[in-house]
Parts: C-alpha cells; structure tokens; sequence
C-alpha cells in the first residue's frame, strides 16, 4: 500500500519525494533543478541544506495540490 503524505518525515530526500509523486529519481531531480533554475517559479520545491536537497512536505502537499506547479505560475500575467 502507497504512504499517505502525512507518513513522509518533514523534510524529504528528493527521491522520497520522486517516490510519492511515483516518478523516476531522474525526473524529480529535474524538477528540483527546474525550480532553482527558475528561482522558485516553477518546478519541485527544494531547499539546500549544506551539500543535500530536501523537500520541505508541506510544499510537496502545496505542488500536488496545485497540480504540480507553484503559485508564480498562476499568477496574473496579464499585459498591463
């Protein structure tokens, strides 16, 4: 049976976090290198500690929920 989001610890290996959205190690390491890339505004949301990258849970529930993109890339672009 899958682990329900609440069953991962706080912060999460990217593969930990690969294995919840049941993709490949490589597609969540470029989803990760995606979101540094862009600064945030797209992509898996990572954070740096030392040497490592982790996902902080909550922002992995926030990406599911948002169907895996983050906020900028709803925000309003329209012209001015």
């Amino acid at each position: 049976m899958r682990k329900t989001i609440d069953e991962y610890p706080e912060m999460l290996t990217v593969e930990e976090a690969a294995e919840y959205l049941r993709v490949r190690r490589a597609m969540g390491y470029q989803l990760a290198r995606q979101y540094r890339i862009t600064g945030g505004a797209d992509g898996l949301p990572v954070t740096r500690i030392g040497r490592c990258l982790r996902v902080p849970r909550r922002e992995l529930a926030r990406f599911v929920t948002r169907g895996g993109t983050t906020p900028d890339r709803y925000a309003d672009r329209s012209p001015a």
